[in-house]
C-alpha cells in the first residue's frame, strides 16, 4: 500500500512504524555465529570476495558468474566438470573498482547443456597478478538440451520488508536454507529483492511481548537516496551465510519491482514523502537500477548499469522459457484506472509489442510469465489510486487492464500453448484461476496465476479480486491481521516442477518448516486450462 495519505497501520508494501525501538544500532555480525561472519573490509594483503558468488540467468550452454571483492581485484573464472578442478576452463573476467561499488560478472558461453557445473573465482592484485586472495567455489546446472531430462524451479520475492531484517536469533534468512536443501535448477526472484524505503531499527517488540533483533548497518538505517545507500541496501542480504550458501549453489533469476527504488514508484512521479531530501524518483530510479545492475548477474544488464533492461527471455531448454517482465519503467502514472484508452499501461507499448513476439515465437513446451505483480488481486495506493493492475471495478477492462486484455487475447488467438503466470508482491500465497466464463472481459484462454511470498518480510492479509478476467481464488495462505513478522508466521516460496516424459507442470505452494500447502497439475499443449 502506498504512503499517500498514511494509513493507521503500517502499509504492506511500506515501512515498519510504531513499534520500532530507538536503540542504538547493532554492529555488523562479526560477532554473530548463528547468521555468519560478515565480510571483512581490512584493505591489507590480499583481495577477498568474501560476499560469495552468485551465478544468473543459465541457459542451455551459458550462465553469468558474480563476485565483490573487497578492493580493486582483477576477476578470474574457472569452471570444470568436477569439484576437483581437473583440466579447468579459465575465463579472464573485469578490473573490479569503484565504478561499480567493487562487483563484477563474467559471462561464461559454450558450456555443456544439462551438465553440472563447478566454477571458482578468483581475485588477483591488478598490480601483482601473482598476489590473488583465496578462490571461492560455486556450482549450477546448464539447462537440459533434450525434452526427456526433468526441470525444476522456486520462486519468490519480498526480502527484508516492513523492517523485518537479518535476526540472528531465528538463524537469519532461514527460508534460504530451506530452498537450497531442495536443490533446484534455479530461483526465480519475482522482485522487492530490497526495500530501500525500509530502513530497519535494531529491536522491535512483537505483540506478544517478544524482541525481535535485526543485523544493522549504516546504510540500512534511513531511507535510500545516494547511490552509496542503495548499494547498502543490496549488500545487506548478503551478510546473512543462508543467503551466500545459497547464491554458490543455485543460479537465479531475477527482476525488480517497487521496493528496489521506493515504494509503489513510477517514471515521472515526485515525492511528497518527508523522509527523503531526493524528491525526483527518476534521480532515484537512475541510482537504484545501477545498484541492482552491479548487485545481480542479469544478462541484459552491463555492469555499469547506464544501458540494458531488466525485461528479457531466459530459455531453459525445450521444456521451459522464463519471459521475465518489467511492471516499473514503463507504466503509466498510477491513477483510479478508469481510463477507456490506455496504450501505456503498466508494460509500456514497446515491451507489450516484444512480449507478443517472443510469446509467438517460443517453441518451448511451457511459458512461465514472469510477473512483478499481480492481474487481477486489487492493489491500492493511497485512497482512490491503484498500484498493480486491477482497479477494483469488475466490469469491462479499464485504464491497465486494457493492456492485459490485448495480450490475453493475442496468446488465444494464436494459439500459444503452455503460459503460466508466476509472481510475488502481495506477501501471502495463492492460486487464482481466471476463465472467460466467470469475466466480464471474455476473449481470452483460460490460464492461472500462482502467488508466492515473502521470503524474508512481514506478512499480510488476502487482497480483494477484481471480477474482469474472472479469477476465482482457489487456494490462499494469509494472516489474519497486517505485517505478521517471520517470527510469528511461516515465510513462502513456490516451486515448480516439470517431468521430462509426460511434459506435466506441477506447481507446489510452499511454506517454511517443510510444509506443501497446495499442488496443482497442468497439462503440456494446452492454449487454455
Amino acid at each position: 500500500m502506498s504512503h499517500r495519505p498514511p494509513s493507521p497501520l503500517p502499509g504492506r508494501r511500506g515501512v515498519l512504524r510504531g513499534s520500532l525501538a530507538a536503540s542504538a544500532a547493532l554492529a555488523l555480525p562479526s560477532a554473530v555465529p548463528a547468521v555468519g561472519t560478515a565480510p571483512a573490509f581490512a584493505l591489507s594483503g590480499r583481495p577477498k570476495a568474501q560476499w560469495g558468488v552468485q551465478a544468473g540467468d543459465v541457459t542451455t550452454n551459458s550462465g553469468l558468474v558474480w563476485v565483490r571483492s573487497d578492493r580493486p581485484a582483477r576477476m578470474i573464472v574457472e569452471t570444470s566438470a568436477t569439484e576437483s578442478f581437473r583440466r579447468p576452463r579459465k575465463w579472464h573476467g573485469p578490473l573490479l573498482g569503484a565504478g561499480t561499488d567493487f562487483t563484477g560478472t563474467v559471462p561464461l558461453r559454450g558450456l555443456p547443456a544439462g551438465e553440472q557445473i563447478h566454477y571458482r573465482v578468483t581475485l588477483a592484485d591488478p598490480d601483482d597478478h601473482r598476489r590473488t586472495g583465496e578462490p571461492v567455489s560455486g556450482t549450477f546446472r546448464t539447462a537440459p538440451s533434450k525434452r526427456r531430462q526433468d526441470v525444476r524451479f522456486l520462486w519468490s520475492g519480498d526480502i527484508v520488508g516492513q523492517g523485518w531484517g537479518i535476526n540472528p536469533d531465528i538463524g537469519g534468512l532461514y527460508a534460504y536454507e530451506e530452498m537450497r536443501r531442495l536443490n533446484p535448477d534455479f530461483f526465480l526472484c519475482s522482485g522487492d529483492t530490497i526495500y530501500a524505503d525500509g530502513p530497519l531499527s535494531p529491536s522491535v517488540t512483537l505483540p506478544d511481548g517478544r524482541l525481535w533483533r535485526n543485523v544493522t548497518t549504516e546504510e540500512k538505517s534511513k531511507v535510500a537516496e545516494t547511490l552509496a545507500e542503495y548499494r547498502g541496501n543490496f549488500r545487506y542480504s548478503l551478510l546473512d551465510e543462508n543467503v551466500r550458501r545459497f547464491n554458490a549453489q543455485v543460479p537465479t533469476i531475477t527482476q525488480w519491482d517497487d521496493h528496489e527504488v521506493v515504494n509503489n514508484w513510477y517514471p515521472g512521479e515526485i515525492l511528497t514523502d518527508a523522509r527523503y531530501t531526493v524528491k525526483d524518483v527518476d534521480t532515484l530510479a537512475s541510482r537504484a537500477r545501477k545498484a541492482f545492475s552491479e548487485y545481480f548477474p542479469i544478462s541484459t544488464l552491463p555492469a555499469t548499469g547506464e544501458e540494458g533492461r531488466v525485461h528479457r527471455v531466459v530459455r531453459h531448454g525445450p521444456l521451459l522459457d522464463v519471459f521475465v517482465l518489467d511492471m516499473r519503467m514503463f507504466r503509466n502514472a498510477n491513477s483510479p484506472g478508469r481510463q477507456t484508452d490506455d496504450t501505456t499501461g503498466i508494460l509500456g507499448a514497446e515491451q507489450l509489442a516484444w512480449l507478443k513476439r517472443e510469446l509467438a515465437r517460443s517453441r518451448a513446451v511451457w511459458k512461465v510469465i514472469a510477473s512483478d505483480m499481480p492481474l487481477g488481486l486489487v492493489v491500492p495506493d493511497g485512497t482512490t489510486d491503484f498500484e498493480a493492475v486491477a482497479q477494483g471495478d469488475p466490469g469491462a477492462p479499464l485504464g491497465r487492464e486494457l493492456q492485459i486484455a490485448e495480450l490475453l487475447r493475442f496468446v488465444k488467438h494464436h494459439r500459444i500453448t503452455g503460459t503460466v503466470w508466476l509472481t510475488a508482491d502481495v506477501h501471502y500465497t495463492s492460486a487464482q484461476h481466471y476463465d472467460p466464463s466467470r469475466a466480464a472481459f471474455k476473449d481470452f484462454a483460460p490460464f492461472w496465476e500462482f502467488v508466492s511470498g515473502p521470503l524474508a518480510a512481514g506478512g499480510f492479509q488476502a487482497n480483494a479480486l477484481d471480477g474482469t478476467f474472472g479469477p476465482d481464488r482457489v487456494f490462499v495462505k494469509a494472516p489474519a491481521t497486517a505485517n505478521v513478522s517471520p517470527m510469528e508466521s511461516p515465510q513462502y516460496f513456490g516451486e515448480v516442477a516439470i517431468d521430462g516424459d509426460s511434459g506435466e507442470l506441477t506447481v507446489r505452494l510452499r511454506a517454511t518448516g517443510g510444509s506443501v500447502l497446495f499442488t496443482k497439475v497442468l497439462q503440456p499443449g494446452r492454449v487454455g486450462q
